[in-house]
């Protein structure tokens, strides 16, 4: 956001870089449309347990914006909280870096 362009002045070293993610939404539409169920969670799974380690120009990761890990964390805490007159509250994150095939 502009009028809050270092969302994490400090952070630990885990929260360094950028995602290699896909779009979930994707691969069940474009790869494996033919799939439903367990049938489609498992290739889903599987995509993502052997996906490449560069995904940039892939068309399952098109749509998720290249920003840093805090960036996204940062904007995850101000949809799910706002601020307004209240102030910024605390915003507990858990489970970002689940994975789905885990």
């Amino acid at each position: 956001e502009l009028a809050d362009p270092v969302v994490a002045p400090a952070y630990t070293k885990g929260l360094e870089g950028q995602p290699n993610e896909v779009k979930l939404k994707y691969l069940a539409d474009n790869n494996f449309a033919d799939l439903e169920g367990d049938e489609l969670e498992k290739a889903i799974s599987h995509y993502i347990r052997n996906k490449d380690s560069n995904l940039v120009g892939d068309m399952a990761s098109q749509g998720t914006t290249p920003r840093h890990i805090t960036d996204l964390l940062g904007s995850l805490s101000d949809l799910t909280s706002g601020s307004g007159d209240k102030g910024t509250p605390i915003v507990l994150v858990q489970g970002y870096f689940d994975n789905y095939s885990e």
